[in-house]
């Protein structure tokens, strides 16, 4: 095992005094290519270039002598460290942090960004990342080679953000460019670079907050809020209780892509955006869609709202990750079962409805679940009965393995 490993955050400032004094006695340096090309690298010390993380700390840990890693920014931020402190390879190491590749960019831009969201994107995590990028008014992505600023402009169709976009922080190649996200397509990036994505207005509060990120006690405390709070007449299918089940049957949260068919209100739509989830709501009404847009604004979320009708309007939508239908019926219901979200909510008002759904459910290989949920609300000056609801809630969940 190496006798020491320093960890060594290079940011393109010169070097601290830490760093070349762990650099002057290592017998090993791993890196990327401009950072072995530093003068400080001692000419007899081994050089490891830096591809996968776990390569290198495995010829780390068979190593005699003293090693240095060399990583871009704060190596404890989305970084190497957490590789090389895996148990598997038993390395104990000390780091010389640098400023962080999201830090240097917002100060690049000149932003604040305390009230930013930071994610990862890789192949497998791309689709995530853009829609954290749908429900947030400003991200900053990490990307990776196959999911970088192209890939997501790609992704984003439909829904305008201004995209900031660093490559090669700290040299000499450093470049800045402001594009809308759709333009951004059209371009070819140099790695690595990072992508700040703004859209929509700022809801940071004046002074700023006390949380990094989004801040969850924005908006009023409590969910399935009564019809009174949107401004407008909830349909069939909104009344507080049965929007509450929906929401916990499908159970929404960030990096998701909700589906909402037939959005009326506006409610659920709005309540699955105050969870962090990226929404799409439908509606055939352009009433309805106006009721959304407003619904949305008032609670200062993001959501893109799309005209028309179900199952057609559907086909050139994103890949939903769970959806409420609202309203459509069966044949709705069929249609998204076919794209294959991991959870389907919906609601019948008779028996014969709620069978012929729930057979096409599992028809479709999801594991069916049905409650009659009925609703009486009292007037509690007078206990007397004020309105009475009722309807079979319904709700398919798909299986990992059948995915």
């Amino acid at each position: 095992m190496a006798d020491r490993v320093t960890v060594i955050g290079w940011d393109g400032s010169p070097l601290t005094a830490a760093a070349r004094s762990a650099l002057a006695a290592a017998t090993l340096v791993a890196g990327a290519a401009h950072h072995l090309a530093l003068p400080e690298v001692p000419p007899a010390a081994e050089r490891i270039r830096l591809g996968s993380v776990a390569l290198a700390a495995r010829r780390i840990a068979g190593h005699r002598g003293t090693a240095v890693v060399l990583a871009d920014g704060d190596p404890g931020f989305f970084g190497v460290v957490r590789t090389l402190r895996s148990p598997e390879f038993g390395l104990e190491v000390e780091v010389v942090p640098g400023v962080s590749s999201v830090a240097a960019a917002f100060a690049r831009a000149g932003m604040p960004w305390d009230d930013a969201q930071v994610v990862v994107a890789h192949r497998r995590t791309l689709r995530r990342a853009v829609n954290v990028c749908r429900a947030h008014t400003k991200v900053a992505v990490l990307t990776s080679p196959g999911a970088g600023p192209a890939e997501l402009g790609l992704l984003l169709e439909g829904v305008h953000r201004t995209f900031v976009i660093c490559e090669e922080l700290g040299t000499a190649r450093e470049r800045v460019t402001v594009v809308t996200s759709d333009k951004a397509v059209d371009h070819t990036w140099r790695d690595p670079n990072l992508v700040i994505v703004i859209g929509g207005p700022a809801t940071a509060a004046e002074g700023g907050g006390w949380l990094a990120g989004r801040d969850p006690s924005t908006g009023p405390r409590g969910w399935a809020l009564p019809s009174g709070v949107y401004g407008a007449a909830m349909g069939e299918g909104e009344g507080e209780l049965l929007r509450s089940a929906q929401l916990a049957r499908l159970g929404p949260r960030v990096g998701d892509l909700v589906w909402d068919i037939g959005s009326g209100s506006g409610a659920f739509a709005t309540e699955a955006a105050r969870c962090g989830a990226a929404v799409i709501a439908v509606d055939r009404d352009p009433e309805a869609c106006g009721r959304t847009t407003l619904a949305a604004r008032r609670f200062g979320v993001q959501l893109q709202v799309v005209h028309g009708a179900a199952p057609h309007v559907l086909e050139n939508l994103s890949e939903p990750d769970v959806v409420r239908v609202g309203g459509g019926g069966a044949t709705v219901v069929s249609a998204v079962a076919d794209r294959r979200p991991q959870r389907i909510v919906t609601h019948a008002l008779t028996r014969p409805a709620a069978e012929r759904i729930g057979r096409d459910l599992t028809e479709h290989g999801y594991e069916v679940r049905c409650e009659f949920v009925q609703s009486v609300e009292l007037d509690t000056r007078a206990w007397t009965e004020r309105e009475r609801s009722v309807a079979f809630l319904l709700s398919g969940t798909l299986s990992e393995r059948s995915q």
